[in-house]
């Protein structure tokens, strides 16, 4: 995961953390021990500076400087009666404040490993990051069944959505061949203008993002939301040229086609769906597939751990096992007969 920068990046660290499949096999492999309080394990600060061989205002600086990114990983401070549970637990060593403190700042392993990808001055740091990445690579691939490329297919609502777009691109093949005036390539061309205005890429861009061998399909590789928001742009297009080619009593010119599918960019039905789609396969790829959309860049935001469950998780299926399901048969037959 090359492309990926954890100490600079609280997009890719949070990717990371938000992968509880990884985090388990992360955790094995580093044993960090700690100390089991509360139903998690944890560390102190004192126990960090051993670990990474820094000081504790090391530690302190990145407590100041990413506090809030911390707590929401796990990181929280001991008062009261936790505190005095906490003690009871742990020795001197492991605390290393004395027995007076009043207040303890404790690490849980999800808050650990975020101090480790944000630590620059620690070789033990830098050695983990390695490591991490390569975990997160492993387990992303092996419950995508071996490949990532198609990991899309794993979404329960692709092949819905998959079909209604072939659906939909039909209606939109047969209005450019009805109101379009231009030859046979003009189905290409199209094709990629809507591509471009989904998600700003080309059909050859985006399978050289991809790394898309030759015969591969790139609308097979499609996230459900793409998928949807490049049928709703069909349709609407093809009831858009045959209006207007009621009204010229002709066939459209390129150009003025050209002209309905800008005012689609701005359409403020379409515009939530685009960005939505955007969103959603930049930050993906970008997670699942190591892949960055740079003209997609914008759009980069974390990869909720519901998403997460919905490619890696055990309620995700391949292609194959969702067609053999009787309950996939059916949304197909309720769509055929819609």
């Amino acid at each position: 995961m090359a492309s990926h920068n954890l100490t600079s990046s609280p997009i890719d660290r949070q990717n990371v953390l938000n992968n509880r499949y990884a985090l388990e096999k992360i955790e094995q492999h580093l044993a960090l021990g700690g100390l089991e309080f509360d139903g998690d394990s944890w560390l102190t600060k004192q126990q960090l500076t051993i670990i990474f061989a820094v000081s504790e205002s090391t530690i302190e600086k990145y407590l100041a400087s990413h506090e809030d990114e911390l707590k929401a990983n796990g990181y929280q401070l001991l008062t009261g009666l936790k505190l005095k549970k906490f003690k009871g637990l742990a020795d001197g060593t492991v605390i290393g404040y004395g027995t007076k403190t009043s207040v303890l700042g404790v690490f849980n392993f999800r808050a650990t490993l975020n101090i480790a990808m944000l630590l620059t001055e620690s070789e033990q740091a830098k050695i983990m990051r390695s490591r991490i990445l390569d975990i997160v690579i492993d387990v992303v691939t092996e419950r995508a069944g071996g490949h990532t490329k198609f990991i899309n297919q794993r979404d329960t609502d692709y092949l819905p959505s998959s079909y209604r777009e072939y659906s939909y691109r039909k209606v939109f093949t047969d209005a450019l061949d009805k109101h379009l005036d231009m030859g046979k390539f003009k189905y290409g061309i199209y094709t990629n203008k809507i591509y471009q205005l989904v998600f700003k890429e080309n059909a050859q861009e985006y399978k050289q993002i991809l790394k898309l061998a030759k015969g591969d399909n790139v609308r097979d590789t499609f996230y459900a939301e793409i998928l949807n928001a490049i049928a709703s742009i069909e349709n609407g297009l093809a009831q858009d040229m045959a209006m207007s080619a009621q009204k010229l009593d002709r066939k459209l010119l390129p150009e003025e086609l050209n002209h309905l599918l800008e005012s689609l960019e701005t359409n403020p039905y379409l515009k939530p769906i685009i960005e939505d789609a955007r969103t959603k396969m930049a930050s993906r790829d970008m997670s699942f597939r190591d892949a960055l959309h740079t003209k997609l860049k914008s759009y980069l935001q974390t990869v909720p751990e519901g998403d997460v469950d919905k490619f890696l998780g055990n309620a995700s299926r391949s292609l194959e096992d969702q067609l053999s399901d009787p309950d996939t048969l059916a949304v197909f037959k309720r769509l055929k007969d819609r």
